[in-house]
């Protein structure tokens, strides 16, 4: 099993500076170089104080030069919000910049917030094919002189300038939930990422076996698989009733955003009342404790576990979670410190 980070900067409050905010997200990263994660992902993401990510490349190629080894992952970019020679080329440049540590995740989105400001009328649907035709593009324009002719993209031959410093390229990365769109990564020779959110075991299972289904129907090499999990090594169960109160309170406003239907003001969402929070029982903390990978290092480590004999190559610690700077540094010092050592 190995392990990465996955993190952006996020705003709560219109008095939290950005300047601070990415500082302390540097910090994140650094401390995910320094003790020894193979990788650090961030993704992208438009509008929103939320998440803030509008241009990985751009994020990675600063982190490169605060960290000295880690893999510097897309997680992801939007494959409908960018025509594939400009993708094919920036995943390049930032591949030359960092010194041959890009990998690059490709998603559909799934916002439909950004959906109808960067491209609207554009749906889910239409956006995971507008991905299933850009991704295997990719590896063609680093490849050079190659023309497409395709449902969504044309143009004559072209070949993406600069070239990446990786032979073949950064390696890509699919974020698949459906059978299909598993099929269609590992069917591409693409690694896999898969997020279960808040549904707990029961889908980290069924993601497994879908990942499992697909390499059986596939004659070529077997890919890798991460799981994404949002992530909390307390110190003491009080320590995890606390992160799972936390959590709960994250996962709803991530329902809000996800569902578009509240106003929007300076990239912050029209804040919850307590009472909608409670009321929200799906996201409870309760529910949350189990579902994700909440508990003590011991109990942290016994998670992990479960998901290494599943199959899963990489466990992505999911730090986002609207805590504190300090308890988002001293979940991942214990998780770096207590939880990474016992899978050597």
């Amino acid at each position: 099993m190995e392990f990465s980070l996955f993190a952006h900067m996020e705003r709560l409050s219109p008095d939290q500076p950005h300047d601070v905010l990415y500082e302390d997200f540097l910090g994140l990263c650094r401390m995910a170089d320094e003790g020894g994660m193979r990788a650090i992902w961030t993704g992208e993401h438009h509008g929103m104080e939320f998440t803030i990510a509008p241009n990985p490349f751009l994020s990675l190629v600063d982190i490169a030069h605060h960290t000295r080894s880690v893999r510097l992952g897309t997680g992801t970019v939007i494959a409908p919000f960018w025509h594939p020679i400009k993708l094919a080329g920036e995943a390049a440049a930032a591949d030359l910049m960092t010194g041959g540590r890009l990998e690059l995740g490709i998603a559909r989105g799934a916002y439909s917030y950004e959906y109808e400001r960067l491209s609207p009328g554009l749906d889910a649907w239409t956006a995971g094919q507008r991905m299933r035709e850009t991704a295997p593009i990719l590896r063609k324009l680093w490849a050079g002189d190659y023309a497409h002719e395709g449902a969504f993209y044309q143009f004559p031959a072209t070949t993406a300038s600069p070239k990446p410093v990786q032979p073949g390229g950064p390696p890509i990365w699919i974020a698949a939930r459906d059978p299909n769109s598993h099929e269609f990564g590992v069917q591409n020779g693409f690694n896999i990422q898969v997020t279960p959110l808040w549904q707990g075991m029961d889908e980290i299972v069924t993601l497994m076996a879908r990942f499992n289904a697909a390499c059986e129907a596939h004659a070529g090499p077997r890919p890798k698989i991460m799981l994404l999990h949002h992530t909390y090594v307390a110190a003491d169960s009080e320590d995890a009733a606390r992160a799972a109160g936390e959590l709960s309170r994250f996962y709803c406003y991530f329902g809000a955003w996800f569902q578009n239907k509240r106003p929007v003001r300076q990239g912050l969402i029209e804040a919850l009342s307590e009472e909608e929070i409670a009321a929200n029982t799906m996201m409870a903390p309760e529910n949350l404790a189990r579902d994700l990978t909440i508990g003590t290092p011991q109990e942290v480590i016994d998670r992990i576990r479960r998901y290494e004999d599943l199959g899963y190559d990489e466990f992505s610690f999911w730090i986002d979670s609207g805590m504190s700077t300090e308890r988002k540094r001293a979940s991942l010092a214990r998780f770096i410190d207590q939880v990474m050592p016992a899978f050597d």
